[in-house]
């Protein structure tokens, strides 16, 4: 098989993408990260899961990653240092939750060291399979201090996500940016993050560029992170709207497939590793 040029570094995104289903990572793809780091290539995780949420899980492929968490708001070196914080004002916030939020709709901001929540959701807990960033429950009307990383909405109807985006675009787009990482998952973030962007902070710090990047994703907070990569996969579980999104990019595997640790056997490790696990 054809092996990519000039590809140094590896971004992945977590979950439907690094993840398999049960948000855990297989020992096939750990094995696979393992022989990357081996072979000296640059494995940065771009996820928009919280940071605590995010190093209990890249912890278990046990090789140094570069984490950038909630969407890009926050940059951790492997030695857990922080590199890099964003924070939204908590006016801005609290402006953009002034709009009418359906019932059905879980509301979380994320905080430094708690999630803040207006409901317990078994749904949101189960992303976690080891619990390392807690939920704490509050009333919005009674809370004074609105100040988070990112705003995040869970609701199974997308629709009713679709209205509280318009709704809070018109009152905040000139702080505010919103990315869809799931159809039940809304997100919104200040306009100057991005995961892409936050990729680059790392990349620059490190002498590499996007070009000599390949990155696999599945949401639309990964958008642009694939469009700015030398190579971007988009998996084969993705929603039909982001691969029409994307035309030009290659659909891969679903992550119930490994379809990341697949694709870096076939396409990016020496050819004697990969004839060994194929």
């Amino acid at each position: 098989m054809t092996k990519l040029k000039n590809i140094k570094v590896v971004v992945s995104d977590l979950d439907g993408t690094l993840l398999n289903p049960q948000h855990r990572i297989s020992d096939y793809t750990k094995s696979i990260f393992q022989e990357l780091h081996n072979q000296n290539y640059l494995i940065v995780v771009a996820t928009g899961r919280h940071h605590l949420d995010a190093m209990a899980i890249i912890e278990t492929l046990e090789v140094p990653v570069y984490l950038v968490s909630s969407n890009g708001a926050r940059i951790h070196s492997p030695e857990k240092e922080e590199i890099f914080a964003f924070n939204l004002n908590s006016d801005v916030v609290k402006t953009a939750l002034n709009v009418e939020i359906d019932p059905e709709i879980t509301v979380v901001l994320f905080k430094e060291n708690v999630w803040q929540t207006n409901k317990w959701s078994e749904k949101l807990n189960a992303f976690q399979a080891d619990l390392k960033y807690h939920p704490e429950l509050v009333d919005y009307k009674t809370l004074e201090d609105f100040g988070a990383i990112k705003i995040f909405f869970s609701c199974d109807n997308h629709e009713k996500l679709v209205k509280l985006k318009d709704a809070i675009l018109a009152n905040s787009s000139e702080h505010l940016h919103h990315a869809f990482s799931l159809p039940t998952c809304l997100e919104f973030m200040d306009k100057s993050i991005d995961k892409a962007v936050a990729i680059e902070i790392v990349l620059e710090k490190l002498g590499f560029t996007l070009d000599q990047a390949v990155s696999f994703g599945d949401g639309f907070n990964d958008v642009q992170m694939l469009s700015a990569s030398g190579k971007g996969l988009i998996m084969g579980n993705a929603p039909a709207s982001l691969k029409e999104t994307l035309p030009n990019l290659e659909v891969i595997k679903t992550n119930a497939e490994d379809g990341v640790a697949h694709y870096i056997a076939s396409k990016i490790l020496d050819k004697e590793f990969a004839a060994s696990e194929l």
